[in-house]
């Protein structure tokens, strides 16, 4: 098993977690961070009407926000966003913690 889901209640947007795992003898550190980005709006990309050209806008729009990304932090998951949410969360784990 490589993976440990671990729910955290009352996580914020934009928080920071320190997670520290001890394994055997070895404690392991990891940072974790949620960011929410812009999932519904009106701009260049949401031209046209049509729900696949909506779809796209919002994907590409992710995409161009993850790619821009401070490259310390490695994407690590994509929350589903509620129903008429207008942010999108995604979880990063920083890159070169103990134990990566």
């Amino acid at each position: 098993m490589k993976d440990i889901c671990v729910p955290i209640p009352g996580f914020g947007d934009d928080e920071v977690a320190e997670l520290y795992l001890k394994i055997g003898d070895k404690q392991i550190s990891y940072d974790f961070r949620i960011e929410s980005f812009l999932w519904e709006a009106e701009d260049e990309l949401s031209e046209g009407k049509d729900e696949l050209t909506h779809s796209i806008a919002r994907i590409e729009r992710l995409r161009r926000a993850i790619n821009s990304y401070d490259k310390r932090w490695e994407l690590v998951q994509i929350f589903n966003p509620p129903e008429n949410s207008k942010y999108i969360q995604v979880l990063f784990r920083k890159r070169n913690s103990t134990g990566d």
